[in-house]
Order: C-alpha cells, then sequence, then structure tokens
C-alpha cells in the first residue's frame, strides 16, 4: 500500500538541542495513527513539522509521494487540517467559524449553506449554529474546531491533544463521535495524546517517542503487550499504572 506520508532521516532541533530524529515512518492512507510518549519527548514537534510549522534541519518529508518541500506552504496546508489542544475560534457564531475556511478557499454561499449544517449535525452542534464562540463549553467549543476541520475534506488530519483539557465524559462521548467519523470518512489522521487509553481506542497503530526518538510503531496490543525496548516499557507500564 503507498503510503500518504513518508518520512526519512528526519532531525529538527528547537534551540541547539535535537527536539525529534527519526529514520523512518511511514503513514498509511486512511489510518488514524496515536503518537505517545513523556512530556517533552518530541511529539508535538513531530506534528507541527508535518503541518510546515516547523522546519528540519535534515531528513525528507514526502506526501504522496512528492517532496513536500516541492510546493509552496499555501499550497501545502490546503491539503491538511491541525487542531490544537485549545480551540481557536474567531469572535463569530458557530456558523461562521466552522465556514470560515471554505469562505477562505472561494467557495460559493449557495454550498457554505449545504455543507456547514450537515458537519455541525455531524459533530452535535448543530442547535448550537447561531451562537457566539466565546458562549460555548470546552466540549462544544472543541467539537466546533473538529468540524471546521473535517469539513475541508483534508488529505491529513492532524490532531495536538485536543481532549486533554475535558472532563472525563465530555471526552469519551467526543472520542467515540470522532473516532466514527474518522472511519466513515476514512481520513487520515495523526494524533498526539498522553492518554494510552485514548489511543489504544482511536488510533489503527500508536508510535512511541521517547529521548526525541521513535522507538516504536505497531498495533496498539503490540506496544502493551511487546514493547520494543526498556524505555518503551517503562514508559507504557508507567502510563498504565495511571
Amino acid at each position: 500500500m503507498k503510503a500518504l506520508v513518508e518520512i526519512q532521516d528526519l532531525l529538527v532541533r528547537r534551540g541547539e538541542h535535537p527536539a525529534l530524529q527519526m529514520e523512518h515512518l511511514a503513514i498509511q492512507n486512511g489510518e488514524v495513527l496515536a503518537v505517545v510518549g513523556p512530556n517533552g519527548a518530541g511529539k508535538s514537534t513531530l506534528l507541527l513539522t508535518l503541518a510546515r510549522l516547523l522546519k528540519p534541519e535534515r531528513g525528507e518529508i514526502r506526501f504522496n509521494g512528492i517532496q513536500s518541500s516541492a510546493e509552496s506552504d499555501t499550497d501545502y496546508r490546503r491539503r491538511i487540517a491541525l487542531v490544537m489542544q485549545d480551540p481557536l475560534l474567531f469572535d463569530m457564531t458557530v456558523f461562521d467559524n466552522v465556514a470560515s475556511g471554505l469562505k477562505f478557499r472561494g467557495v460559493h454561499k449557495d454550498e457554505l449553506r449545504s455543507k456547514v449544517p450537515l458537519w455541525l449535525e455531524r459533530l452535535g452542534v448543530g442547535h448550537l449554529a447561531k451562537r457566539r464562540a466565546n458562549q460555548l463549553s470546552g466540549g462544544e467549543a472543541q467539537r466546533v474546531s473538529l468540524a471546521r476541520a473535517l469539513i475541508l475534506e483534508p488529505k491529513l488530519l492532524l490532531l495536538d491533544e485536543p481532549f486533554s483539557a475535558l472532563d472525563p465524559p465530555t471526552r469519551s462521548r467526543l472520542l467515540d463521535d470522532l473516532g466514527t467519523l474518522l472511519k466513515e470518512t476514512a481520513t487520515t489522521t495523526v494524533f498526539v495524546t498522553h492518554d494510552l487509553p485514548e489511543a489504544a481506542q482511536l488510533a489503527t497503530r500508536i508510535a512511541v517517542i521517547v529521548g526525541n526518538r521513535m522507538r516504536q510503531v505497531s498495533s496498539p496490543n503490540e506496544v502493551f503487550n511487546s514493547p520494543a525496548d526498556e524505555d518503551v516499557s517503562r514508559f507504557v507500564n508507567h502510563r498504565q499504572a495511571k
């Protein structure tokens, strides 16, 4: 199977120190890849590099077999969507927030009127269409942020701990709904999380980063039951014990 994203010999520095080193990673079309590891291990560095918000010092990133640096940042970013831990919503209505990316791309208003309500309903916030963003709860705001990303039909969806600030019941409901949507749309997703049960629930595979290096990329069962080395085993056992 041809990978959507393939990374070779990657080195990213933040300041003077290596923040991420990776020999190889292939992200397959339609998969959900959870990226886990200790704080400061390089998880968000990988995500920001894939979003072209950080520039690697060395290495190659191919998107659909084409070197990503061969196209402009604008063209590249039109094919991806990024959702952060804190929803970055505009001071406008829910409808206008979800429509904003399509408006930027010049989508006709008739298409906006048909697509926006559909995605609001799919994320369970259709009843909030006229509410302003500053009147939303944390869970509602994150659902709006996800709707704004998914309505763009990105080739690659990047999620940086989007559920960590939510209370457990809200997180559980949103994980269930997002998992269903990602399967229905076959959206290739890279999902950074510190929560191993969350990773196991949502992901096709789990990538473990320890000490700023990729140590293992396997199915959830393999990561939990057959860790690649002592560092991975220590991380997994420590997180599961919490």
